[in-house]
């Protein structure tokens, strides 16, 4: 039994784009939408090189396929430059908090598996010098 290569409307791909933006694991999504990931990533990347016009080959029909509708996040898009870039800085300022904590909570985890000292005698602490 053969499969029938499934047509994407432009809009569905555009929704799908924009809700990964959104995802938190991009194979959850995929999985959600009856698709393989690989095939988002492909629509992803063909909009950052050409934009929405690129989702549609050519020569396909515009005619909606029998998809749930999507319905995407709603996205501010800054007014000017300036303000981009207030955004981009606060951005990467919580990336950077993340990190941070990734770290610390890493290395805690790392203490926690690690094995403890034995201590010569019961109830007597280790030495700190």
């Amino acid at each position: 039994m053969s499969k029938r290569k499934r047509r994407w409307s432009s809009e569905f791909k555009q929704a799908a784009v924009a809700r990964m933006d959104a995802a938190e694991r991009i194979g959850d999504l995929a999985a959600e939408l009856g698709m393989r990931r690989e095939l988002l990533f492909r629509w992803r990347r063909a909009v950052e090189l050409g934009g929405v016009a690129a989702l549609r080959p050519p020569g396909r029909s515009s005619k909606p396929t029998r998809r749930p509708e999507i319905v995407a996040p709603a996205v501010t898009v800054p007014a000017d430059l300036a303000t981009a870039r207030q955004r981009i800085e606060q951005l990467e300022r919580k990336i950077g908090q993340q990190q941070l904590d990734l770290d610390f909570f890493r290395a805690a985890l790392r203490q926690v598996r690690e094995p403890q000292p034995m201590r010569a005698v019961p109830g007597e602490t280790t030495s700190t010098a």
